[in-house]
C-alpha cells in the first residue's frame, strides 16, 4: 500500500466525541503528528512502533510552522507511510487542514479528510447551549478572534450584528473587549447575552455567562483564559436551564489536558 495522508479531526477535548473512522485512522498510522489540544488519551490508541510528532501551537508561540508540517506531511507519505494529521476540532474549521490537503495535492500525495466534532457545536452543546432553536436563533456564524484587528473584514461586524442570531468566536479571548466593542457599535445591544465556555468538553469546563457589556469584567474575575469558545445570541439565555454537563458530569471525569 502506497504512502497517504489522513487529515483528521480529533474533536473538542472528549475523547468520546472522535469518529469511528477517525479512531480507525489512528489506529493503523506510521506515523501521527498532532497539535496541542489533540487529547493525549488519543495517542493510547495508536499502534506499537508509530512514530509521534507533536505539532502543538500556543498563542504567539509556534512549536513548528506551518511550512514545515506540509513538508513532514509529504515527506513520510512519499517514504510508503500511513500519515495521520490529528487536529483538534475539525480539519477544516480554522484547524489549517485546508492548506495542508493543498500541500498534499500540490505534492500528488493522496490524501483524505476525516472531518470531527468542532468547538463551535461541542462547546456549545456541553453548556447547554443550542446554536440553533426554532425560537430563538435561525442562523449561526463561526469566525475567528484573530480576524479582529484585519481592516479588511471591518465591514463584516455589521453584517454579523444585524443579520446572525448566534455568534461562536474561535481563539478570541485575547479579543474580547474589541469584539464586544465592534459588535455594539454596528447595532447589536449591548444587553445581547453572551458566553465564555473554558475547556469545553473536559472535566474542568466552565462556563462564564454576561452581556456584552458586562462580561469583560466577568471573564477578568473568573481568570478564565485560552482555550475557550465564545458564544453570543439570545441562546446563551438557555444555559442555566440545560447545563448538563457541569452539574453532573464533569465533576467525575478525570483531568485530562492537551
Amino acid at each position: 500500500m502506497g504512502g497517504k495522508v489522513f487529515l483528521v479531526g480529533a474533536g473538542p477535548g472528549d475523547p468520546e466525541l472522535m469518529t469511528v473512522k477517525g479512531m480507525r485512522c489512528l489506529q493503523q498510522a506510521d506515523v501521527i503528528l498532532y497539535d496541542r489540544l489533540v487529547n493525549p488519551e488519543l495517542l493510547d490508541f495508536a499502534k506499537e512502533g508509530a512514530q509521534l510528532v507533536y505539532c502543538g501551537k500556543l498563542p504567539q508561540y509556534h512549536t513548528m510552522k506551518q511550512e514545515t508540517i506540509n513538508h513532514f506531511l509529504v515527506k513520510y507519505a512519499k517514504k510508503g507511510l500511513q500519515v495521520v494529521r490529528l487536529k483538534g476540532g475539525d480539519p477544516f474549521v480554522f484547524g489549517r487542514g485546508g492548506e495542508e490537503a493543498e500541500e498534499c495535492a500540490r505534492c500528488d500525495v493522496p490524501f483524505e479528510i476525516v472531518p470531527g466534532i468542532t468547538a463551535g457545536i461541542a462547546a456549545s452543546a456541553y453548556a447547554g447551549i443550542p446554536v440553533t432553536h426554532r425560537g430563538l436563533s435561525k442562523s449561526f456564524a463561526f469566525i475567528t478572534g484573530h480576524q479582529v484587528s484585519d481592516e479588511a473584514a471591518e465591514h463584516q461586524w455589521y453584517h454579523l450584528a444585524n443579520a446572525v442570531d448566534t455568534i461562536c468566536v474561535y481563539m478570541g479571548v485575547s479579543h474580547l473587549s474589541t469584539i464586544t466593542k465592534h459588535l455594539i457599535q454596528n447595532g447589536k445591544s449591548a444587553q445581547t447575552p453572551i458566553a465564555l465556555v473554558h475547556w469545553g468538553t473536559l472535566r474542568d469546563q466552565r462556563t462564564v455567562i454576561g452581556t456584552l457589556e458586562t462580561i469583560e469584567a466577568r471573564v477578568k474575575e473568573a481568570a478564565i483564559s485560552n482555550p475557550s469558545m465564545i458564544i453570543i445570541g439570545e441562546v446563551v439565555h438557555l444555559h442555566n436551564k440545560l447545563n448538563w454537563f457541569e452539574k453532573e458530569i464533569a465533576p467525575n471525569l478525570p483531568v485530562v489536558h492537551g
